[in-house]
């Protein structure tokens, strides 16, 4: 295997191709644009429907756990008011996703490439079917 899971972790967290290690998986200018392939290597960043489920589900744990669970313990225990914890908790419920999105989109796609590293490019062994796609 030429790529490594620890290198496709690697390469998640720093917001790089898992295949190639290309930094533009954003379209320049646009800050929510994924590109539909990585422009170094080819590899298909926008998945089939539901790619993004994965990048989703990162990004509604880490806001829950990280930001939002700390919020209601504060108001629990009375530390925050509670004008002071639903201003901090409906403006951390945006702003903390919108923050994460491309770090989610990234670990995301890393997160898939760390279980199925033989899908990558890099790593296959140049058998496909007749349909010209990669046997697994």
């Amino acid at each position: 295997m030429q790529v490594t899971r620890g290198e496709i972790l690697r390469r998640g967290l720093m917001h790089r191709c898992p295949n190639c290690g290309g930094r533009e998986l954003f379209e320049p200018g646009k800050l929510f644009a994924l590109r539909r392939e990585c422009p170094g290597c080819g590899l298909k960043v926008e998945r089939d429907e539901g790619g993004f489920l994965a990048a989703m589900s990162l990004n509604y744990g880490v806001t829950l756990v990280g930001f939002l669970s700390p919020v209601a313990l504060l108001w629990h225990f009375e530390v925050l008011s509670g004008t002071a914890a639903a201003v901090l908790a409906g403006g951390g419920a945006v702003g903390v996703p919108l923050l994460l999105y491309r770090s989610s989109r990234c670990w995301g796609l890393a997160n898939y490439y760390f279980f199925f590293p033989h899908h990558l490019p890099a790593n296959r062994d140049g058998r496909t079917d007749a349909a010209g796609d990669q046997n697994d």
